[in-house]
């Protein structure tokens, strides 16, 4: 990426150090550091415009209230929804699986009808629809993956049947790293009539969604992936199927009319946003996006390319190395979990913290795929469009060194 030194200015983060050494920080697939001008419109929000939104006859109240809405427009183009209606704010991408899962879960699933994940699922897109399965007799059936860590539909395709009532699948592995066919999957479900969510909590952050245009139903991801503040998450959903389905939560703002006599829902996107949301969260995500437009996909992309590279190629070198997924640049983010062999991954994690590298160490919430590896936990290294080539280099050389320390301790056993 241009000017690669400039935007790693834009992140105060990236200048502390770790254990008395520079920082490497290589966890981005957990969340991503955030820029100043995020920073600087999150605390502008406190500073100069707090108040409650869509309730106050104040000034204060408006400017809140056209800051909170102008970032929900800023969302909706930016993932090519078909309008602001389309758009849900929630806490994280883990509080949207679990609106379509309770909401249109409970209102359309019955006995016997079939949900299809798949074996790479966060436990985001997994839990929640074994809860409501269970809840509605439903059954839950896993599409399988191929030998590079995708999803697998030459095998998996005799899945999607009359039965198949919801598809929910990750469109980016979080732990492989792997981009999945979310065209075919998409296509495979409405051949049969299946609704069709898409869990681009990794997506979102790496590459543009263009959602109205996948054929899917819902899609779900969290701002603190894509440079925003945590606590903020976005469903996106078709505007026809969100009018259907009944509110996930009760309370203020996602109503109309309350009496004795009834209840009257709000309009969309309001319907689903019960009580105060985290409104300077999702102004300040509104700035993340503006951050990420004004880089543009395709000098994202190509950065993270080169960087995906330069990984890929000093795994190939490093002996007893175990890469999860593909050894390819192609068809995947910069997220690349490994093992090395005879050595426990949480002292690799800890050894790596103690040279000023930051990474994820553990099941990345996806029990099942680590038993689908027969192990217990991965290191994760997942780059970002700050990181540098020079970041992996760093990384490469500090696994020498720690196969070099841990090593000789295993050996010693």
């Amino acid at each position: 990426m241009p000017e690669i030194a400039r935007i790693r200015d834009d992140f105060p983060i990236l200048k502390r150090s770790l254990n008395g050494k520079p920082l490497v920080y290589l966890d981005n697939g957990a969340t991503s550091q955030k820029p100043q001008s995020v920073i600087d419109s999150l605390a502008h929000y406190y500073s100069e415009i707090n108040a409650n939104i869509h309730r106050g006859a104040h000034g204060l109240g408006s400017e809140a209230t056209a800051a909170f809405e102008q970032a929900r427009g800023l969302l909706a183009r930016f993932i090519g929804a078909s309008s602001g209606n389309e758009v849900v704010f929630t806490r994280n991408a883990t509080e949207a699986i679990n609106l379509v899962a309770q909401s249109w879960g409970r209102a359309n699933l019955k006995a016997g009808d079939e949900i299809l994940i798949s074996e790479l699922e966060h436990h985001a897109n997994w839990v929640p629809w074994a809860m409501i399965a269970k809840e509605k007799g439903a059954v839950l059936k896993y599409l399988p993956l191929a030998e590079d860590g995708r999803i697998d539909l030459e095998k998996g395709k005799a899945l999607f049947t009359a039965k198949t009532r919801m598809v929910a699948v990750s469109w980016v592995s979080n732990v492989l790293g792997m981009v999945n066919p979310v065209a075919k999957i998409v296509a495979l479900a409405k051949g049969v009539g299946a609704m069709v969510l898409l869990d681009a909590a990794q997506a979102a952050p790496h590459f543009a969604l263009n959602l109205k245009d996948t054929g899917a139903d819902f899609a779900a991801f969290s701002s603190h992936k894509m440079l925003g503040p945590t606590g903020v998450g976005v469903l996106w959903g078709k505007e026809a199927v969100l009018e259907a389905m009944p509110p996930y939560q009760g309370g203020g703002s996602m109503i109309e009319k309350v009496g004795k006599d009834g209840i009257t829902w709000n309009r969309l996107p309001w319907r689903f946003e019960a009580g105060t949301p985290d409104i300077g969260g999702v102004i300040a995500l509104g700035e993340a996006v503006k951050y990420l437009s004004a880089l543009g996909w395709e000098a994202i992309q190509a950065h993270e390319a080169l960087l995906s590279e330069r990984m890929l190629g000093h795994f190939a070198k490093i002996e007893g190395l175990r890469l999860y997924g593909s050894p390819r640049a192609e068809g995947r983010i910069a997220v690349f979990s490994f093992n090395l062999e005879g050595v426990n991954a949480q002292d690799v994690g800890a050894l790596l913290d103690s040279m000023g590298l930051a990474l994820r160490v553990g099941n990345h919430c996806a029990q099942p795929l680590m038993s689908r590896f027969e192990c217990a936990g991965m290191v994760r290294a997942s780059f970002y469009l700050y990181n540098t080539l020079e970041e992996a280099d760093a990384l490469a050389a500090a696994l020498a060194k720690v196969k070099g320390i841990l090593g000789k301790e295993t050996a010693k056993k």
